[in-house]
C-alpha cells in the first residue's frame, strides 16, 4: 500500500504504519476523518474537484484528510449508541423560575476586551474550514435522535452568553440524555477532531460556555441530564445529574428533610454541572463553602469519551490523587461533569436576618469576627453594600423597600443566622449579637426582620434591587474579586483614591460576600459626563482594579471563573510555573485540546 503524506493543518502529524505497506504515514490511525480512500492508477493523477492532489511520492495515494478541501469520502466513524447508564430511581423535578437575575447580569454593562463576534449562528450543511461536516451531523442525529441535534435558529440561544458580550457559531447544539450519550458524542467529535463546548444553564458571566466564531465546535448541552439518581438521608448525600437546576436540587433535599445550601441569584436556571465546572460560590459560602466543598464525588466523561464513575459519598478517602478536584473549577476544559454526589445538611429550624449600618469597613470586619464567635456554626451569610449603591437603589429602584436606618454612614450589611433550635432560637441569637455590636460601636443602627415577608424584602434588595438600580442608571464596569478580609479596608481606600486620581469622577459601587472576602466591585461613570468616556477607559480601569487586587494578595476571579473574558489576563497575575503546570494538566487529560478550547488557558 502506498504512503500517505497528507495531514490536517491544525494538528501535529504523528507517524503510524499502514498495515499493507509497513511505511510511515502522518495520517491519524483509523480516524474516520483521515483515511486513505481515493486511488488513481497510472495516468490518472490529475486532481478532480473534492480530491487531493497526488502526493510527492507519486504513489497514487490520496487521503481524505481534513486538509482544507471541500469534500471528502463518506463518514466511516461509529454511529452505534454507547450503552446507556440507567438512572437510579427518583422523581424528576421540574425547573422553576429563578428568584431573580444572576448577580452581575444587569443590562448594558461593560466588561471591556473588545466587541464580541457578531457572526450569525451556523446553519446545517454550511462548509466550514473547506469541507462539509454533514456526515458528523448525521452520526450525531443517529446517536441522539434528529430532534436533539439543533442547527440554525434552533441553536441560536445557546450561542450567546446572557450578557450579550460573547456570541459565537457552532456546527450544532446537541442534547444527550445520559452519560452514555455524552460519551458517544465526545468520541464522535474526537474522531472528527471537532471541539466541544459543554453548556449547562448558560448563565455564566465570562463567556466560558459560548463557542468561538469559527463555527467548528459542537455545543454539548447537558439540560436533559436532569435526574435525581439517589438520596441517602442517613449519609446526608444526594446524587444528581449535571443538568439538574440548582433549585431542583434544593427542592429534592427539602423533600428529604435536608438542606442543600448552595444559593445564588440564578439558582432557578443555573445547573449543578455548571456550578461545579465554575466552582460557584453564592450567598452561604461563609458557613457551608463553595460548590467544591459541597461535592463528595463526580461522574465525568473524559476527553477520550470514557466514563469515570467517582460517585462515592465518602467524606474520607485517602487513596491517592483527588481527581474530583481537577474537574471542579476547570470550566469544561478537561472533561464533562455528568453527575455529582453532593453533601446535605440538617434543615435549620429557624432563621433570622438583620440589616445594619456600619461606620467603616474596619467595623464591618470586626462585627463579622464577633458574630463568628457568638453564633454556633457561624453566620450563614454576611453581605455588605456601599452607601453610594444603596442611594442608587433609592433613586432608580423605588419599588424596593429600604429599611428605615439613619443616614450618613458609608456601609451597610445583611447578617443572617440559622439555628436548629425551633421558633425564636435564631432571632434571639441575632438580637444578642447585634446588641453587643451596638454597645461596642461596631454598628450604628440595626433592624431585625420580624416575619418572612420582611426577610424576603431584604433578600430581594440584595439579589435584585442592586442590579436593577445599576442597570437603570447606565453602564458599569464589573469586577468579581476576592481578598483576605484583613486587606479589604486598605484595598478599598487605595482603589478609590487611584480611580479618582487617574480617571476623575468615576464612582465605585461595591457590594459582595464580605464573609468570604468576595467583592463585586462596579465602577460607574459620572452622570455629568458622557458614557463614551467610561467605555473608552474600560480596559485601563479593569487593569488598575486587577493590579490593585493582586497587590493586596487577592484574586481577579472569586466565583465567576476565567472563561474568555479573563483568559488573556492570567499571565499578568499567575507565575510562569503555575501556568506551565496548568498547561501540562491540560495536555495530559485533553491531548487534542478539543475540550472547550480558548477558555481559561491563554
Amino acid at each position: 500500500m502506498p504512503r500517505c503524506t497528507t495531514s490536517p493543518p491544525f494538528m501535529t502529524p504523528w507517524p503510524t504504519i499502514l498495515p499493507e505497506s509497513g511505511r510511515p504515514s502522518t495520517c491519524p490511525p483509523k480516524s474516520s476523518f483521515c483515511r486513505p480512500s481515493v486511488w488513481f492508477g497510472p495516468g490518472k493523477d490529475k486532481p478532480t474537484p473534492g480530491r487531493l492532489p497526488m502526493p510527492p511520492c507519486g504513489s497514487g495515494c490520496k487521503a481524505a484528510c481534513w486538509s482544507g478541501w471541500p469534500k471528502r469520502p463518506a463518514f466511516q466513524g461509529t454511529t452505534s449508541r454507547a450503552p446507556r447508564v440507567p438512572p437510579a430511581p427518583g422523581p424528576l423535578i421540574r425547573r422553576r423560575p429563578s428568584r431573580g437575575p444572576a448577580r452581575g447580569r444587569e443590562q448594558g454593562e461593560v466588561w471591556g476586551g473588545g466587541s464580541p463576534p457578531q457572526a450569525p449562528p451556523f446553519l446545517g450543511g454550511e462548509v466550514l474550514g473547506g469541507f462539509e461536516m454533514t456526515e458528523l451531523l448525521e452520526a450525531l442525529q443517529e446517536t441522539l435522535g434528529p430532534s436533539h441535534v439543533l442547527t440554525g435558529a434552533e441553536a441560536a440561544p445557546a450561542l450567546i452568553d446572557p450578557l450579550g458580550l460573547f456570541q459565537g457559531r457552532a456546527l450544532a447544539v446537541v442534547r444527550p440524555a445520559d452519560s452514555g450519550e455524552v460519551a458517544a458524542v465526545v468520541r464522535l467529535c474526537r474522531d472528527a477532531r471537532v471541539p466541544i463546548v459543554p453548556q449547562g444553564g448558560n448563565t455564566g458571566l465570562v463567556g466560558a460556555a459560548t463557542p468561538d466564531a469559527s463555527g467548528r465546535a459542537v455545543v454539548l448541552s447537558l439540560g436533559r441530564l436532569n435526574r435525581i439518581r439517589a438520596i441517602d438521608p442517613d449519609n446526608d448525600t444526594l446524587t444528581v445529574e449535571a443538568g439538574c437546576v440548582v433549585a431542583q436540587v434544593q427542592a429534592a433535599a427539602e423533600a428529604a428533610g435536608r438542606l442543600f445550601p448552595l444559593s445564588l441569584g440564578s439558582e432557578g436556571s443555573c445547573t449543578i454541572g455548571g456550578t461545579l465546572a465554575t466552582n460557584a460560590g453564592g450567598l452561604q459560602v461563609l458557613r457551608y463553602g463553595t460548590a467544591r466543598d459541597l461535592a463528595l464525588g463526580l461522574e465525568v466523561v473524559t476527553a477520550e469519551g470514557e466514563i469515570w464513575d467517582g460517585l462515592r459519598g465518602l467524606r474520607k478517602d485517602n487513596t491517592g490523587y483527588r481527581l474530583r478536584d481537577l474537574y471542579i473549577g476547570s470550566e469544561g476544559t478537561l472533561g464533562v461533569i455528568t453527575a455529582a454526589t453532593l453533601k446535605l445538611f440538617p434543615r435549620p429550624a429557624s432563621r433570622a436576618l438583620a440589616f445594619v449600618s456600619l461606620p467603616s469597613l474596619e467595623a464591618a470586619v470586626a462585627f463579622l469576627a464577633q458574630a463568628r464567635l457568638h453564633v454556633d456554626g457561624g453566620p450563614s451569610a454576611f453581605e455588605i453594600i456601599s452607601r453610594p449603591l444603596l442611594d442608587l437603589v433609592s433613586r432608580h429602584a423605588p419599588e424596593e423597600r429600604l429599611p428605615p436606618l439613619g443616614g450618613g454612614v458609608p456601609w451597610f450589611a445583611l447578617l443572617e443566622v440559622s439555628s436548629t433550635t425551633p421558633k425564636e432560637g435564631a432571632r434571639a441569637v441575632l438580637e444578642e449579637v447585634t446588641a453587643a455590636a451596638l454597645d461596642a460601636g461596631l454598628v450604628v443602627d440595626a433592624v431585625v426582620a420580624q416575619d418572612l415577608a420582611q426577610e424576603q424584602a431584604l433578600w430581594r434588595l440584595r439579589e435584585h434591587g442592586l442590579g436593577a438600580a445599576m442597570a437603570r442608571q447606565g453602564r458599569t464596569l464589573k469586577h468579581d474579586v476576592s481578598l483576605p478580609l484583613s486587606r479589604i479596608p486598605a484595598f478599598m481606600s487605595a482603589s478609590a483614591a487611584a480611580l479618582r486620581a487617574q480617571f476623575g469622577a468615576v464612582r465605585p459601587l461595591v457590594f459582595g460576600h464580605l464573609g468570604d472576602g468576595n467583592l463585586h466591585y462596579n465602577v460607574a461613570h459620572d452622570p455629568a459626563q458622557s458614557i463614551d468616556r467610561l467605555v473608552a477607559q474600560a480596559e485601563a480601569i479593569h487593569q488598575l482594579i486587577h493590579d490593585m487586587v493582586h497587590a493586596h494578595q487577592g484574586s481577579i476571579s472569586a466565583e465567576h471563573g476565567i472563561g474568555q473574558r479573563k483568559r488573556d489576563q492570567l499571565p499578568r497575575y499567575k507565575s510562569a510555573l503555575e501556568l506551565s503546570l496548568m498547561s501540562r494538566l491540560k495536555q495530559a487529560l485533553d491531548p487534542l485540546s478539543l475540550m472547550n478550547p480558548g477558555k481559561v488557558l491563554p
